[in-house]
């Protein structure tokens, strides 16, 4: 195992948050109103993938590929923003849960930013 590589922010955070992803739907499914279980389905989908592509970016083939998980990761981040506000929105979870999940998923969507842009802007380095 690289030390480095399983300790990287950007890794622990998409973790954790992957952690809080399947706890809240583990939560609301045996808790809540089953006509939201496609809603469920789908936040539990887009906040786990941000985790798995974060990791399959560790291992990318290319720096292109590194920036594809990356932006692939953003976009699950993106939507599953979309259905946490949702979520709020019908009382499934409380203000308060839903704006601890957005404040993490907000982190993460700057971490990811960062990342892609920073990768984009060392590639036109190396092209140069």
């Amino acid at each position: 195992m690289d030390y480095n590589r399983e300790h990287s922010p950007l890794l622990v955070k998409s973790q954790a948050f992957a952690s809080r992803i399947v706890n809240m739907v583990d939560y609301l499914s045996s808790n809540r109103n089953v006509m939201f279980k496609s809603i469920y389905d789908q936040v539990l989908r887009s906040g786990t993938s941000i985790m798995a592509n974060v990791r399959e970016s560790q291992f990318a083939q290319s720096k292109a590929d590194f920036i594809s998980k990356l932006q692939i990761a953003l976009k699950e981040a993106s939507e599953t923003q979309g259905w946490l506000i949702l979520l709020t929105e019908k009382k499934c979870i409380t203000e308060r849960e839903g704006a601890s999940m957005k404040e993490d998923c907000n982190e993460l969507i700057a971490m990811l930013t960062a990342s892609v842009n920073t990768s984009k802007k060392n590639q036109q380095i190396i092209i140069k």
